[in-house]
């Protein structure tokens, strides 16, 4: 079966402008092993994107296939509507148990847009049911170049203007803060505070706008700051958790604990659609009333919870701890950083940005028609790697898995395929500055 073909006849591929793609040969992977993908061909590939950000262990891993076999023998999904399962009751508990501090309830959805805009829809009508003066927050703070998903509210409450600007007239409107610039973000609230309901931030890294880390301090000054206005802060863990930055969630590293976090990508290790959106008991118990006061948190999915999915989440924390995940991810870390180093001083790279495994490899101002970012994926493909850019940025973040070894070869063909696709670029057009 020619599965290149059909997918040119049919799959329309996110973020991608199809008439480019069906230019090209599309790689058709068949298998996974570890930090490793496998194609139709049997060529090998490591996997420097982690399966887009979310997977953790490597794939294949045994704890967590065994799991979901054993799920599987029992139901493959049930409803949260009128409903509860094991799963989904136990998955909670380690969720809270592994949290911040404060957080208490687990909102289950599928995915990280979805977990952000419920996020948002509960801030809100919580602000809303607290009644009062409250009633006049309902705006939201962001940050400028944030990305939070793609459904409606998560975009409205996103920057990046080739992402968003065209979906602008269905938009609500929000108010914009300049990214890891707490002086700003104070004058924002000072300005705006009593109509806010709550702050939404990628905490100590910003992903989609290309790993943009934010200076120390930051995160902490903006719990502070939504403390002293009477906003929420809503953290959008979805990229950054799970071991992402070094510890288990980023905003561990400065002791803050949010009022409202959004978890999925890594959430089962990379494995099945999952997402929650933790809250505190107060925000909870703002929704508690009698059946015809509708208070209801009137939200949900169909595959709220779905088993399988809790199945491989239980299973991914349990090998976080029987492997001691984070303790042996800071060795690779450091090793990540020193490698990193030479990057940096390539000639054809005009930053490096790195926060614990999440890397963004800044190759500067060049010509959008010529695709640099592109241009390096196919280098490193040819190489034995695949990685994904973000315009002109090369992302690197491979699983929390990789070996020391692996990580030295992703890093070789990541600065070899740099240099040949710059190389190889027409003079004409301006390359790094």
């Amino acid at each position: 079966m020619d599965h290149a073909q059909l997918d040119r006849d049919h799959v329309w591929h996110p973020f991608t402008q199809q008439q480019g793609w069906c230019e090209e040969e599309p790689l058709v992977i068949e298998r996974g092993e570890g930090s490793y993908l496998f194609d139709t061909e049997g060529r090998r590939y490591l996997d420097g994107t982690a399966a887009l950000w979310c997977n953790v262990h490597g794939h294949r891993h045994p704890a967590i296939d065994a799991a979901v076999r054993e799920q599987l023998d029992q139901v493959a999904h049930t409803t949260m509507l009128g409903l509860t399962h094991p799963g989904a009751t136990e998955l909670a508990a380690r969720l809270i148990e592994i949290a911040p501090a404060g957080l208490s309830r687990v909102f289950y959805s599928d995915s990280g847009s979805t977990a952000a805009e419920i996020a948002l829809k509960i801030a809100f009508q919580y602000q809303q049911q607290r009644g009062g003066e409250h009633v006049r927050r309902t705006k939201f703070a962001r940050l400028r170049e944030a990305y939070h998903g793609d459904t409606i509210g998560s975009v409205s409450v996103g920057g990046i203007d080739l992402f968003h600007s065209t979906y602008r007239p269905l938009l609500f409107e929000t108010h914009v803060a300049e990214p890891g610039d707490a002086a700003d973000l104070e004058r924002l609230l000072e300005a705006h505070g009593e109509e806010i309901a709550g702050v939404i931030v990628e905490p100590l890294v910003q992903g989609a706008a290309g790993i943009l880390v934010q200076p120390q301090g930051y995160l902490r000054a903006a719990r502070e700051l939504c403390d002293r206005h009477g906003a929420l802060l809503i953290c959008d863990e979805v990229a950054t958790g799970f071991g992402r930055t070094g510890t288990m969630f980023a905003c561990q590293q400065e002791g803050v604990s949010p009022d409202l976090m959004c978890l999925a990508k890594g959430i089962t290790g990379g494995y099945l659609p999952l997402a929650a959106t933790l809250a505190t008991e107060e925000i909870y118990a703002g929704f508690l009333g009698s059946y015809e006061e509708f208070k209801t948190f009137f939200h949900g999915h169909t595959y709220t919870g779905n088993p399988l999915a809790c199945a491989a989440a239980l299973a991914s924390l349990d090998v976080f701890e029987q492997e001691r995940t984070l303790e042996r991810l800071q060795p690779k870390i450091a090793l990540f950083a020193e490698l990193l180093t030479e990057v940096a001083d390539m000639p054809e790279v005009a930053e490096v940005r790195q926060k614990g495994v999440m890397v963004g490899i800044d190759l500067g101002d060049h010509d959008a028609s010529l695709r640099m970012g592109h241009r390096v994926t196919i280098q490193a493909r040819n190489r034995g790697a695949f990685i994904r850019p973000l315009g002109n940025t090369i992302v690197l973040m491979p699983p929390l898995s990789i070996s020391e070894d692996e990580l030295r070869e992703l890093l070789a063909i990541a600065s070899t395929s740099i240099r040949a696709a710059v190389g190889s670029a027409p003079v004409d057009l301006p390359q790094a500055a």
